[in-house]
């Protein structure tokens, strides 16, 4: 069956699906988006999607282009539509359509929805975390508001696209002072020898991640310590592990920084319990 994909209060085949192109999010990157991993037939952790989004959109002074209720319903049916049992479905808010100008448009102007599901097969996942990925660094050069969730995502895009070409799974964005920051569709993290986790505060330096702030109730839950400051590269290759975190990842055990091995080079034990416990605890909304 083809995908499908809804736009503007419409449900459309995957291959018809298209805005104007004086939509704002084509012409300016003025929008935000949010991305839900779905799994054994539950959309996870909507709650924490749906509230970021709302802070998002505020933040850029964009309006919801629906209610709340009626976002999370149609999110349900593109995911059963589309039947994905195990998957992600995105959401995609701009400001909507007008004649190009970089002013806002006037008021009234209604906001864009694009919502799209697809399947994703689980074991690739775990085949990877059983390996366990590599990661480049590259100098930090994104715009300070990385805490909205913007679909202006250049810098992103270029870093991911130098860590493919460097055989690597993904990029860390490094501060000027040496720090990690975030990967570039991800949120970092490191085990200290003593068992301590340890990822950058969630300012406005990163991305609030959605599956961080879930791991940190597991952690929590595990009698795992926290601690939110930054680390360098060097702390990371000392480390006694390195990982990732996002809703397309899970927890992502990270075994090599620019070529160079973490630890023994292959994944531990902490990364490899959170991510098998993370659906436990994360929030199940049937789909």
């Amino acid at each position: 069956m083809p995908r499908i994909a809804y736009v503007n209060g419409r449900y459309l085949p995957h291959n018809q699906a298209s805005v104007h192109i004086e939509d704002r999010g084509y012409q300016f990157a003025d929008g935000v988006y949010e991305v839900c991993e779905v799994a054994r037939g539950f959309i996870v952790d909507r709650k924490r999607h749906l509230d970021r989004l709302d802070r998002s959109l505020g933040e850029l002074s964009i309006a919801w282009p629906i209610r709340r209720p009626v976002l999370e319903m149609v999110m349900g049916e593109v995911v059963r539509r589309n039947h994905v049992t195990n998957g992600l479905v995105y959401l995609q808010v701009t400001r909507g359509v007008a004649p190009r100008d970089h002013v806002f448009p006037k008021p009234g102007t209604p906001s864009s929805l694009v919502i799209t599901s697809k399947r994703t097969d689980p074991k690739a996942g775990n085949d990877r975390a059983e390996k366990g990925i590599s990661v480049i660094t590259v100098p930090e050069n994104r715009w300070d508001r990385v805490d909205i969730k913007s679909v202006g995502l250049l810098p992103n895009v270029l870093a991911r696209q130098a860590a493919k070409e460097k055989g690597a799974y993904e990029a860390w964005f490094v501060d000027s002072d040496g720090t990690v920051k975030e990967g570039a569709a991800t949120n970092a993290w490191i085990v200290t020898k003593d068992g301590t986790l340890v990822t950058r505060p969630a300012e406005h330096g990163i991305l609030r991640g959605v599956t961080r702030t879930t791991l940190f109730d597991l952690a929590r839950q595990e009698g795992l310590r926290i601690e939110e400051r930054g680390f360098t590269v060097d702390e990371a290759l000392a480390a006694r592990e390195a990982f990732i975190t996002a809703a397309t990842t899970l927890v992502m055990p990270v075994v090599e920084i620019d070529g160079r091995t973490v630890a023994n080079g292959h994944p531990s034990s902490i990364a490899l319990s959170l991510r098998k416990a993370f659906f436990d605890i994360a929030e199940k909304i049937p789909a």
